[in-house]
């Protein structure tokens, strides 16, 4: 059984390079439904600073370090990763956080 503390969330931060906002965007939006069907995948979120476009956010969550491993090593990770120095100003950067909140117990509506 997995425990709690094994979850990975993180937040991607990736800023475009000058004219490589939509491009960026559509490489971020193509992998959305792949990693959403990972097995080990929780969260898989788009973001775009609204103060600063072509600046976006990826939020993500991962059953264990393992699942984030091997979400690194697909094939579609791995091509847009080939394009990273094409496609942002600057390294990506990867913040780690743990949930310190309990859990939402409301449900929808």
């Amino acid at each position: 059984m997995k425990r709690e503390s094994d979850k990975i969330v993180s937040i991607a931060v990736l800023k475009a390079k000058a004219g490589m906002r939509e491009r960026l965007r559509h490489e971020l939006l193509a992998l959305i439904a792949p990693t959403r069907r990972e097995p080990g995948n929780l969260d898989y979120v788009l973001f775009e600073l609204k103060d600063e476009p072509g600046t976006f956010y990826m939020r993500e969550a991962f059953v264990s370090q393992a699942a984030l491993d091997a979400h690194c090593e697909t094939d579609y990770f791995q091509a847009f990763a080939c394009q990273a120095d094409d496609l942002l100003a600057e390294p990506l950067r990867l913040i780690f956080m743990e949930e310190v909140s309990p859990p939402s117990t409301m449900g929808p509506g």
